[in-house]
């Protein structure tokens, strides 16, 4: 074609050199106005009634061919289809003009087939079973396979050589490639191992001190797992990390609905004692323990009598404490809590005791796991437990403050 036109011309009467140089920018500004014409056409009319068909009909997942822009990057490919029918009208520059257009057609369909694989990821996280079992690091690692085979027919294209011979050489250079992809390939492992054990998925709360990790998981990608801290500070981990050393999952505290309470308040070791008759009959007033203290009444009478204890000596036998009785009450308190699990194991037990006096631990959960209605439920009962253990005759324990030793040196000093 580009042969008859400068044939064309020089019967005109133009010299054959001018004739071939004009047919070639005929043939070129021919080539580029059907190249704008078509790309006109596809982006502004054909693309926009496939959105608008999209956006009405009944199915959500198309959408995502949207969001992506997959119909957009497809449609590159149009004018390189045109400029490569036309080659043969370039003449000498036929094969370079094939070349660089098949090129430019592999590399539009690099991003095409990435973006769908994208799609792919996108509807099936709108599952429910994506939470537990990603595949963005899978899609990845397809990208990568992507880009490498279609990269080797680009360069073979473009080289005039077989790709298999490329994929060959590809194949001599393990040890490069497998030294550039360690973290691609070892995240990939731990990405398996992680899915397969169902050892985390997004949403799990993590803790990793060794990451500054304390927070949930926001994404799991091939080479990085994403935690968003409690602070909204981003940290990133490397995806083997999580195999190679140890995590927190509280997953299984938010699976069984129990957020556990384990903390202890100190009794003053010299506010311990035996109970008096006046104590007793004080503490059957009490609601949560006036069938206890009748109980253990009978019980520890019971036991003196049998054993024929003399109970002029409070050494002798078995007696009521203040301590135990405050155990007691706590213990039916919790068991009374609107707030607590009673599903989970809930108790009152006493540790070693220390330099800071007797430690009265409460060990229970509360039914509600989210943070701040849990430590709202946590400080209501500490703040029950403190007050009321003065009715008991029990004293707090805590180090000495300035006020206390401003009191000492007044009385020291009146």
């Amino acid at each position: 074609m580009l042969e008859y036109t400068s044939n064309f011309l020089i019967e005109l009467g133009i010299d054959s050199t001018t004739a071939k140089i004009l047919a070639a920018g005929f043939f070129l500004v021919l080539t580029i106005l059907l190249c704008i014409m078509v790309d006109f056409f596809v982006q502004r009319f054909l693309i926009k009634v496939i959105a608008k068909y999209i956006k009405g009909n009944k199915i959500k997942w198309d959408n995502y061919l949207l969001d992506r822009k997959v119909f957009e990057k497809l449609s590159l490919i149009v004018p390189a289809i045109i400029i490569n029918l036309f080659a043969s009208a370039f003449g000498v520059l036929q094969k370079f003009v094939e070349k660089v257009s098949m090129s430019f057609i592999y590399v539009v369909l690099i991003f095409t087939i990435c973006s769908l694989l994208d799609v792919a990821n996108d509807i099936y996280n709108t599952y429910p079973i994506s939470k537990s079992r990603p595949i963005k690091g899978i899609i990845q690692v397809v990208k990568i396979a992507v880009y490498i085979l279609i990269g080797a027919v680009v360069i073979s294209t473009l080289i005039d050589k077989d790709p298999l011979i490329l994929l060959s050489g590809i194949g001599a250079l393990t040890a490069v490639t497998s030294l550039v992809f360690k973290d691609s390939i070892l995240g990939l492992v731990a990405g398996f191992q992680l899915a397969g054990n169902n050892l985390l998925k997004i949403g799990d709360w993590i803790e990793m001190p060794k990451y500054g990790a304390d927070g949930y998981v926001i994404d799991i990608s091939l080479n990085t797992i994403k935690v968003q801290n409690f602070d909204k500070t981003i940290v990133s981990i490397p995806s083997y990390a999580l195999i190679s050393d140890s995590f927190k999952n509280w997953r299984g505290m938010q699976e069984s609905g129990g957020r556990r309470i384990k903390r202890a308040i100190y009794i003053d070791t010299s506010s311990i004692k035996f109970c008096t008759r006046e104590m007793l009959e004080k503490f059957k007033k009490i609601q949560y323990i006036t069938e206890y203290i009748h109980y253990k009444e009978r019980e520890i009478e019971e036991y003196n009598k049998i054993n024929n204890v003399n109970e002029e000596i409070l050494v002798n036998g078995r007696h009521l404490t203040n301590i135990g009785t405050f155990r007691a009450y706590i213990e039916f308190y919790l068991k009374n809590h609107p707030k607590i699990h009673k599903g989970l194991i809930h108790m009152v037990r006493q540790l070693p005791p220390c330099e800071h006096g007797l430690p009265l631990e409460i060990y229970a959960f509360v039914n509600d796991t989210n943070w701040v209605n849990y430590e709202g439920v946590q400080a209501d009962i500490f703040d029950h437990v403190l007050a009321v253990a003065g009715e008991f005759d029990l004293r707090i324990f805590q180090s000495p403050t300035g006020h206390d030793i401003h009191k000492i040196g007044a009385r020291l000093n009146p």
